[in-house]
């Protein structure tokens, strides 16, 4: 009788599940997607249920099992991966407020969430040694600005916490009751510091699978300036004393979590994945040969993996250390144990690209159309662009975006200038408010944000990475017309994998990874994916995409020289 594993993925506002198959082939997920609430009272707060979330994990789960009548004898590992949102408990493990409602419920600070901007720049300021790994500048959307935010406003909040865990962690650990932490989540969001560098601790990372953490491991001499000294003081036991990498056995389900989840108790728990990275883990690994991409004879090194959803992450992965100024990283073993990786992204893009479409005065008109059509509104901008290049008589539909222009850091810019304060701009707008004029501004929209990818690209390629292939994931990547822009403005082929439920799929290989299915992660990541549609570069568009790169890095520059115009006055 065959066997599964399952994945599930919290993401901004859904829990879902999947059964996944050891080939990798992912089963009935359509129908296992459950909503979670999310609270926006103040501007650029943002903050949702550790409850309500766990709530959603397990109604997702238990759906997934009904629906492909599956007995839940079958499922031999179970991995988590959610966003890298901040969840408060207390010493009792239920819920702390983080919230000025002071209501327990609202325990989590989003990922998104903006509050901690002055934070931020204050351990910027420090310019202390373990910012390096962060490109040089901590972002708003890490952990520790978030956690001296609440220091500072939320007393009643900090006395009461007795756990502060990042989301994919708290649901390890509400399944296992295992307070261990991912190397992953550690590393690329508290500025735990991982490296490579001493012998001593490469043979604990890799040999044996578990690094504990205590003094010499996290940097006191950082807590302490920046004005978080209880934790050096605590010894870490709010933060995580023992972290382990990805996919390592951290445990098994408990009976009340599996009365829950409509599991059995004791299935394998791998531990967790940033559901970005989970991405690259279920997407980087598939099987190129044959298919004449540049990668095909090259080492997966050479591959970027793109996770577009609500946000967009950058993954890029190496066997050294390369320190790429506003790119996260490099962090060791966060992704691919042994690799090291680094991580640009951008705060805005499947989100910007919904909020261009509804704030536009034809927008009803658009969807309504698009219901009448049965299809989505993104394929029926889609066929507008179409029909727009035909009765214009282009040769590329990219002629018509020639004098419309968007910087797409509308939510800041995370890579690679790290600067939460940079803004959106549009330039080129007239006063025609039609469905044309919406479908120009979409499409000038997904060549925007798709600048911003070869930003990154440039950033990591300046500083050693050798990036010769894009492999893609995440909502967006169902969208045609964003895959073709990426390619057409990177000029790099985009690979989908076979089956495109990459986050799932990577949550899976640690379930698969921990139920000791596959000696590490890399052997599962080989053989639990496969290479789908390639997206190649029109080559007729590169001269043309070298000029608006020309405009959208004018634009950054632009901005900027305002921003100082106005701090002289």
């Amino acid at each position: 009788m065959s066997h599964y594993y399952v994945g599930v993925d919290v993401g901004t506002g859904s829990a879902r599940a999947a059964l996944v198959e050891p080939t990798g082939r992912c089963i009935h997920f359509e129908s296992c997607v459950r909503p979670i609430k999310t609270w926006n009272d103040r501007p650029d707060h943002y903050e949702q249920s550790s409850d309500d979330i766990w709530t959603a994990c397990c109604s997702a789960i238990q759906a997934t099992l009904e629906r492909a009548r599956v007995d839940s004898s079958r499922v031999k590992g179970v991995g988590f991966t959610g966003t890298c949102s901040l969840v408060v408990l207390g010493v009792d493990g239920r819920p702390v407020s983080a919230s000025g409602s002071g209501d327990d419920a609202r325990n989590v600070v989003l990922w998104m969430d903006h509050r901690a901007v002055g934070e931020a720049a204050e351990i910027n300021a420090t310019g202390h040694d373990v910012l390096k790994y962060v490109g040089g500048i901590i972002s708003p959307e890490m952990q520790a600005p978030k956690l001296l935010w609440l220091k500072r406003n939320l007393k009643k909040c900090w006395d009461r916490a007795g756990h502060f865990f990042d989301l994919p962690d708290f649901l390890a650990f509400r399944c296992t009751g295992n307070a261990v932490r991912s190397l992953c989540c550690v590393i690329c969001k508290w500025n735990y510091v991982c490296d490579q560098g001493t012998d001593n601790l490469f043979v604990v990372v890799v040999a044996l699978r578990v690094l504990p953490l205590d003094q010499s491991h996290w940097d006191d001499s950082y807590w302490k300036e920046i004005g978080l000294g209880d934790f050096p003081e605590e010894g870490y036991c709010r933060i995580g004393t023992r972290a382990v990498e990805p996919g390592t056995l951290i445990g098994h389900i408990t009976k009340e979590a599996a009365l829950e989840m409509g599991l059995v108790p004791g299935t394998p728990v791998g531990a967790s994945l940033i559901d970005a990275h989970a991405g690259g883990i279920g997407v980087l690994g598939a099987d190129v040969t044959g298919t004449n991409l540049p990668c095909e004879h090259q080492e997966m090194t050479s591959r970027l993996a793109l996770i577009c959803g609500t946000s967009s992450c950058h993954m890029a992965i190496s066997t050294n250390p390369h320190f790429v100024p506003g790119v996260w990283g490099p962090y060791f073993s966060a992704m691919v144990p042994g690799l090291w990786l680094n991580e640009g992204g951008q705060s805005a893009t499947g989100k910007l690209i919904k909020h261009i479409i509804s704030t536009h005065p034809a927008s009803a008109s658009v969807q309504k159309s698009a219901e009448n059509n049965d299809r989505s509104i993104f394929d029926e901008l889609n066929s507008i662009v179409a029909d727009m290049t035909s009765r214009r008589r282009l040769d590329t539909s990219v002629l018509l975006t020639y004098d419309l222009h968007v910087l797409p850091d509308f939510h800041g810019n995370r890579s690679p200038l790290a600067d939460p304060e940079i803004k959106g701009m549009i330039c080129g707008l007239t006063l025609s408010s039609d469905a044309d004029d919406l479908a120009r501004l979409y499409l000038a929209t997904l060549q925007g944000i798709a600048h911003g990818t070869r930003h990154i690209v440039d950033a990591l390629t300046a500083s050693g990475h050798s990036v010769n292939t894009i492999f893609a994931c995440g909502g967006d990547a169902r969208n045609p017309l964003f895959l073709q822009v990426h390619a057409d403005v990177t000029g790099l082929p985009v690979v989908l994998a076979k089956e495109q439920e990459s986050v799932l799929i990577g949550a899976a290989i640690l379930g698969a990874t921990a139920a000791k299915a596959f000696p590490s992660i890399k052997v599962a990541m080989t053989s639990m994916t496969e290479v789908g549609k390639i997206i190649k570069p029109n080559q007729s568009t590169h001269k043309y995409y070298g000029q608006r790169h020309a405009v959208f890095l004018k634009m950054l520059d632009d901005q900027q020289a305002y921003r100082h115009l106005m701090n002289s006055t």
